[in-house]
């Protein structure tokens, strides 16, 4: 029979008319009805070109966990977003246009920055439409959006009335290239080569010596004490004592703390203001007055003397030098020092003392735990990563930011009196421009205000974004039917930010947990297992991929090479090798179409084996699908379809398909399990290569698209796959030995067929010519 599908091939340029038609006909429009399933799709920053390969597969994926549900039988609501808040905007924006931040008028710089992003944006658009994304993309948001913006300043607003929000000096984590405050969450820890450096320090009261090692000498002249384990029997008679600082000649006490290590260095340290998180920890218990040393560009001040002035890798060296040069080294060990990093400007972050906001946290951390035990996590191993990070939760969160392009802290303070006020909630507030619209101060009566210059940290955008696409304070009916969200799908690296603070704040703001299930994707690495990077020359553009192999292939890549929460390696060949299931599949359909669709037949023992391993093949799909696990369905179906469906039971049921020798019924019934096997594995396969599935699906069974189906169920029919193996193994023995004795596949042979296969005699007679 001549096959209805002419082409000989897919072509992935049918693509471009399959997405027009999805467009067109709306077919993955919203409607808060019915089973709801919200996904909280983590808007992407188009923070350079191209858009890495790792998080376009991610994405892909994302659009898979869409198209399950409805499959599923839900109504999806799939939210668009692109992420323009914060630091990388403006170092993009100053390196684009040769400036400075703090060197330009800020409300030019921020009409600059407003604009910088629109074309890698627009890229970014394009790669997933053309990915095939049934997302929302006719109102897809920014987060620099001002109806953004309003939601974070009335979440602030809110807070702030509630009392979680408030104003202290304290040591902060300062990232001094970006000039802001950063949280413990933005820090990374490397090991970086430093010296450890054991220094003389002389005892007044004594004349003795004793040797303090530390790797941040240029801390010297802020050292307000020196600590020993009180159990170190070796400093046991000068506890109460005083050291003279080398270099600087000041004095302090030598005092007893438990957290002075006797096996490292010599079991002495100096505590300065601040070398880490331990002197913060000291300074406090010890209640000792701070010195600054290090200013906010990250040099050294008046105080360091000599040294003022110095970068401080720069006065490291000089005080080395002049120590050495004195006699005042022991010795210098190089040593492996784990060293706390900014994520943004990937340069060794200071502690400095500012005054910035902060939003309750450590209070928050007993409930979050809670919240965060009860949510799926997909897969399961990652739920460790949260409960990790809220261990080691010690400080409220810094949300300030000493930035231009974030969402303003919405705060005007009496100029009489300092008092900060906030307005009422549901408008977007510029501080640093607008005026006040508080019109009397409610300390003192004043009248006259100035602006908060302050941002938030962009977290505070971010992780409100389950409430903006629920329509929180927009549209109360909308928001009772969608919150709390089903799914939150992201990258494991940012389970501690966006995962933690998400948590943190929807549960301050609503008193619930804002998603059900969390899906965490490892990360994109090369070929090699080494992370991307232009300057290694290892980055892949997935646009071009796309263009050149189509959607299909690279969603079918994504699902069947990515084992969910795992690292994935990337490589244009092993996407292109995908293709050729694809192939297999328009094979298959292009030779089932000649065939007309039979609604039933008589099934014979080979149409009842194929459909027992079909029934499997739908169990373990459902599965893998229930679990957001692509590389589940993606694996079995291709395994099912090329090694079972085509490779044996087609050529099985060929001749009674063309009725060589058999009869109508006998016909009709493989005909209909063919089309039922086919039909079966393209709505399998219809959330992870929606194109391809929909073409000849409309092309096949239907006028109406693939993606208002449901998937198939199994039948329940009498379990034939115990015959699986021996028919494989019968076939393959036979395709041996003809290729042995040099014969076609046409060819008769004459070969006995076990026992076992009986019932399947005439099919397997008809497939290899057997006499």
């Amino acid at each position: 029979m001549e096959p209805t599908i002419k082409e000989t091939a897919w072509n992935p340029e049918i693509e471009k008319e399959i997405l027009k038609q999805w467009e067109e006909s709306h077919i993955y429009d919203f409607k808060p009805e019915g089973d709801i399933f919200v996904i909280d799709t983590p808007p992407p920053y188009p923070s350079g070109r191209p858009w890495h390969i790792g998080a376009a597969s991610h994405y892909a994926q994302i659009d898979m966990i869409a198209r399950t549900a409805r499959m599923f039988g839900k109504k999806v609501l799939f939210p668009i977003g692109i992420d323009r808040n914060g630091l990388p905007v403006e170092l993009y924006t100053e390196k684009k246009h040769g400036i400075r931040m703090h060197e330009t008028e800020r409300g030019e710089f921020l009409k600059l920055c407003a604009t910088a992003l629109d074309d890698l944006e627009a890229e970014m658009i394009q790669i997933m439409k053309s990915l095939g994304l049934s997302g929302n993309f006719t109102e897809y948001y920014r987060t620099d959006s001002e109806k953004y913006r309003t939601l974070t300043q009335s979440t602030f607003i809110d807070m702030w009335k509630k009392g979680q929000i408030y104003l202290a000096n304290r040591p902060n984590n300062y990232d001094w290239v970006t000039g802001t405050t950063i949280a413990d969450a933005e820090i990374v820890y490397e090991e970086i080569p430093t010296k450890l450096v054991h220094m003389k320090f002389k005892v007044k009261e004594t004349e003795k010596t004793m040797i303090i090692a530390s790797t941040r000498p240029e801390l010297l002249c802020a050292c307000q004490t020196v600590i020993v384990n009180p159990e170190d029997e070796r400093y046991t008679d000068i506890i109460g004592k005083k050291v003279i600082i080398p270099l600087i000649n000041r004095e302090v006490e030598i005092r007893t703390h438990p957290s002075a290590e006797k096996e490292f260095g010599s079991g002495a340290v100096m505590v300065c203001s601040y070398g880490d998180q331990n002197d913060v920890a000291l300074f406090r218990d010890l209640k000792l007055e701070e010195i600054a040393a290090v200013g906010m560009n990250g040099r050294m001040k008046e105080v360091a003397g000599p040294y003022a002035g110095l970068k401080v890798k720069q006065a490291r060296e000089k005080i080395i030098e002049d120590l050495q040069n004195q006699g005042l080294v022991e010795k210098i060990e190089n040593i492996n020092h784990r060293t706390p990093i900014s994520e943004r400007s990937k340069t060794a972050i200071e502690i400095i003392s500012m005054e910035e906001y902060y939003l309750k946290q450590k209070d928050s951390v007993d409930k979050i735990r809670e919240l965060g035990s009860k949510i799926d996590f997909h897969p399961a191993m990652h739920k460790q990563i949260l409960m990790n990070w809220l261990e080691s939760i010690s400080i409220d969160w810094p949300i300030s930011r000493r930035r231009f392009y974030g969402t303003e802290i919405p705060i005007w303070y009496c100029k009489k009196c300092n008092e900060p006020h906030v307005p009422e909630s549901g408008k977007y507030y510029r501080p640093w421009r607008d005026p006040s619209p508080i019109s009397n101060c409610i300390k003192c009566g004043f009248t006259e205000f100035v602006g908060e210059q302050r941002t938030f940290d962009t977290w505070m955008d971010s992780s409100v974004s389950p409430l903006y696409i629920t329509k929180y304070k927009q549209d109360e009916e909308f928001f009772k039917k969608t919150y709390p969200t089903t799914i939150r799908p992201q990258s494991k690296d940012i389970v501690r930010t966006w995962l933690y603070y998400t948590i943190l704040r929807c549960e301050q703001l609503t008193g619930k947990t804002p998603w059900s299930d969390a899906w965490i994707m490892g990360y994109g690495v090369d070929e090699h297992g080494a992370k991307m990077s232009k300057s290694k020359g290892n980055v892949i553009d997935p646009l071009p991929i796309i263009q050149k192999f189509g959607a299909d292939t690279f969603r079918f890549w994504s699902a069947s090479e990515i084992n969910l929460g795992y690292d994935f390696r990337c490589s244009e060949q092993k996407i292109e090798t995908t293709r050729k299931f694809l192939s297999k599949l328009w094979n298959v359909s292009r030779f089932l179409s000649g065939f007309p669709v039979i609604k039933s037949g008589k099934l014979s023992p080979s149409d009842k084996w194929i459909l027992s391993e079909l029934d499997k093949v739908i169990e373990e799909c459902k599965k893998g699908y229930n679990e957001y696990n692509f590389f589940v369905p993606a694996t079995a179906l291709r395994e099912f379809v090329w090694n079972l469906f085509a490779a044996h039971y087609i050529e099985m049921v060929k001749g009674r398909a063309y009725s060589s020798g058999f009869t109508e019924e006998e016909r009709d019934g493989a005909i209909f399990t063919l089309h039922k096997v086919l039909s079966s594995v393209l709505t399998l396969l219809a959330p992870i290569t929606p194109f391809i599935t929909d073409y000849l699906w409309q092309n096949l069974y239907s006028k109406n698209t693939i993606h208002h189906e449901k998937f198939v169920e199994p039948d329940g029919h009498e379990d034939w796959t115990r015959h699986t193996k021996e028919i494989t193994e019968f076939n393959s023995e036979v395709w041996n030995k003809k290729k042995s004795m040099s014969l076609s596949l046409k060819d008769t042979v004459k070969i006995a067929i076990p026992t076992g296969l009986e019932p399947f005699a005439k099919d397997l007679k008809a497939m290899h010519n057997i006499v």
